[in-house]
C-alpha cells in the first residue's frame, strides 16, 4: 500500500527533476524544409537544418519511402518532426537546427524531389506507380512542395538533453538497433567510444577479416562486434544471458571513466594484436568459409575472444598451437559448438570461446 508520505515524496521528485526546457511549435512547408536542408543535411556544411553525427544512417527502402510520400500526397497526418536549436560559438554556424527525430522522413522527401527513386508498392495511389517527382504534373509538384509538416523545436543548448530526447523518442521504435541507440546516447561522447570503440570499428584489417552485408554495416554492427569483444573480454564472468543488458551496462560503465584514467592504448593494442593473429593464422578470417559473404557473430565471438583469452593466458602469441587450426576449424565438433541453438545462453557462449582458446593452448 502506497502511503501519503510516499506519494508526497514522489510528487516532489517529479517536480524537482522536471527540466525547464522551452519548446516551440511551428509548421514548415516542404519547400522551406528543403531549402533549410540544403545539400542533404550534412553537419559539416552550412545547411541550416542538419543531421547530427549521432543520428542513424538512412535506412528506408523505396517501399517505405514511397508509402510516406503517398501519405503526404493524400494529406494524411504526419507525426511531429523534432528539431533542436544548435548553439555555436562560431557566428557563421550559430542558430542552425539539428534533427532529433525525423531524419528518415526528411531524407525520403529530399531524395524523392531529387528524382532518386520512383514511387513503388503504393497502397491507394496505384496510378502513380513508377512516377518520380519530375513525372508529376507541374501543378501537383507545386502543391506537394506547399504541403506543411509539423515541427517541434527544442530551444536548449543542453546536448545531454538532446541525446536523452533522441533515446526516449526512439526507445519504443523497433527498427532502431541497440548499437544505434548507444551511439545516440550521452555515453557516445565518452573517451571509450570516441577513442576505442569508434576507431576499432573502422580498423581496415578488422573490416577485411569480417565482411558484413550493407544492412548490417548501416546497423552499426561493426561497432557492436567491437563492443562485444571488449565487453566479453573484460567481464565475461558477469554475463547473464541477456546480450543487450550486458552490453548496455558495460558500455555505460566504461563511458563513465574519464579519458585520463582510461588506458586507451592498451585497448587499441589488444584489439590490433588479435586482428593480426587472426589474419595470419585463420584461413577465412572471422568468416565460417571462404565463400561466406558476411560474418556470423558466433564465429566472431569464438575466434576473437578465444584468441584473446589464449594470448592472455599464454602471456603472448609465441608457443600457441597454430598448426592445427585449419583441421579443427572445419571439424564437425567446432561447427556444432559455434552453430548451436540458444546462441546467447552463457554456457553456449563460453563453450564456443573456450573451444578456440583451448585449441590454441594445446589443451584439447
Amino acid at each position: 500500500m502506497i502511503t501519503k508520505e510516499q506519494k508526497d515524496l514522489a510528487e516532489k521528485a517529479i517536480i524537482e527533476k522536471q527540466r525547464e526546457i522551452s519548446f516551440g511549435l511551428r509548421e514548415w512547408s516542404i519547400q522551406t524544409i528543403l531549402e533549410k536542408f540544403g545539400n542533404g543535411g550534412d553537419p559539416d556544411s552550412d545547411s541550416e537544418l542538419f543531421i547530427p553525427d549521432y543520428q542513424r544512417d538512412y535506412k528506408w527502402d523505396e517501399r517505405i519511402a514511397s508509402r510516406f510520400i503517398e501519405s503526404i500526397l493524400l494529406t494524411l497526418p504526419i507525426p511531429y518532426i523534432y528539431i533542436a536549436d544548435s548553439f555555436n560559438e562560431n557566428p557563421d554556424l550559430d542558430g542552425r537546427v539539428e534533427i532529433i527525430d525525423g531524419s528518415q522522413r526528411i531524407r525520403a522527401i529530399y531524395y524523392f524531389v531529387q528524382d532518386e527513386f520512383p514511387l513503388s508498392e503504393l497502397k491507394e495511389l496505384t496510378e502513380l506507380e513508377g512516377f518520380k517527382f519530375s513525372d508529376l504534373p507541374a501543378g501537383r509538384q507545386r502543391r506537394f512542395l506547399r504541403e506543411s509538416l509539423r515541427i517541434m523545436e527544442l530551444r536548449s543548448d543542453d546536448s545531454e538533453y538532446k541525446r536523452d530526447l533522441f533515446e526516449r523518442i526512439n526507445s519504443g521504435i523497433k527498427p532502431l538497433i541497440p548499437m544505434e541507440q548507444r551511439r545516440g546516447s550521452e555515453s557516445a561522447t565518452s573517451a571509450f567510444y570516441t577513442k576505442v570503440i569508434d576507431p576499432c570499428s573502422k580498423n581496415a584489417l578488422f573490416r577485411k577479416l569480417s565482411p558484413l552485408s550493407k544492412s548490417r554495416r548501416s546497423n552499426e554492427d561493426y561497432a557492436e562486434l567491437v563492443l562485444r569483444f571488449f565487453g566479453y573480454g573484460d567481464k565475461l564472468k558477469d554475463y547473464k544471458n541477456s546480450v543487450r543488458t550486458f552490453l548496455d551496462e558495460y558500455f555505460n560503465e566504461m563511458a563513465s571513466i574519464p579519458k585520463e584514467k582510461l588506458n586507451i592504448q592498451e585497448y587499441l593494442d589488444r584489439f590490433q594484436q588479435v586482428m593480426k593473429f587472426v589474419d595470419e593464422y585463420f584461413p577465412f578470417g572471422f568468416k565460417k568459409s571462404e565463400n561466406a559473404s558476411s560474418t556470423s557473430r558466433t564465429f566472431f565471438e569464438s575466434i576473437a575472444l578465444g584468441t584473446y583469452f589464449a594470448i592472455k593466458e599464454n602471456n603472448g602469441v609465441e608457443g600457441l598451437d597454430t598448426d592445427n587450426i585449419s583441421s579443427w576449424f572445419n571439424s564437425e565438433e567446432y561447427r556444432n559448438v559455434v552453430t548451436s541453438d540458444a546462441a546467447n545462453n552463457k554456457s553456449k557462449l563460453t563453450a564456443r570461446i573456450d573451444f578456440v582458446k583451448n585449441k590454441l593452448l594445446g589443451q584439447a
